[in-house]
């Protein structure tokens, strides 16, 4: 995996404001990944202790340090509580299979479900990184029956790459991918 260097900090939308992750954010990284209901298609990223969620900002501030992209944090701009952190959403460089690959996390308290509020953020992280890392495609790994990540994968602009498809560590994980429609041969 070639070393990469992007250095754009912050994104806005139209009721968004992402921006780079800080250790005062640790105590939010921590709530959102304790609550049950915001892990529940991916058990193994629940966080039982405050010092996971600092093990956590220290992955993500060193994924930074290194790629000069990550996972963003996401707050309201629209005045509905526009200090409160609702959720992160970001791509983290990584490998699938034999393809260098931009991960794409969106991760929501469930106070903010259903608000379009994760579309509209990885809608903006997916065009970001199709400016800045263009030669990376994105991929959402989603789990078969998480409904509402797939429509967001979705609406995003990825598709369905079943291909690609992997067993993640909490099962199997379906692929979505930025890009042009893929073509499989199927033998005859």
């Amino acid at each position: 995996m070639s070393e990469r260097k992007v250095d754009n900090e912050q994104l806005q939308t139209a009721r968004l404001s992402l921006r780079r992750p800080t250790p005062a954010d640790i105590d939010a990284i921590f709530d959102i990944h304790r609550d049950p209901r915001a892990c529940a298609h991916n058990p193994s990223d629940m966080l039982t202790t405050r010092g996971e969620a600092e093990d956590l900002y220290h992955r993500w501030h060193a994924h930074w340090q290194r790629h000069g992209f990550g996972y963003w944090v996401i707050r309201r701009r629209d005045g509905n509580q526009p200090d409160v952190v609702v959720g992160f959403c970001g791509v983290k460089l990584m490998k699938l299979d034999d393809l260098d690959v931009l991960n794409l996390l969106y991760r929501l308290d469930p106070s903010a479900w259903g608000d379009g509020v994760a579309t509209e953020a990885a809608t903006a992280v997916v065009a970001w990184a199709a400016a800045h890392v263009p030669d990376c495609p994105v991929i959402a790994r989603v789990r078969p029956d998480n409904v509402a990540s797939i429509r967001v994968a979705e609406r995003a602009g990825l598709r369905r790459a079943e291909h690609r498809d992997t067993h993640g560590e909490d099962g199997l994980d379906w692929i979505y991918m930025s890009g042009p429609p893929v073509q499989v041969r199927h033998a005859t």
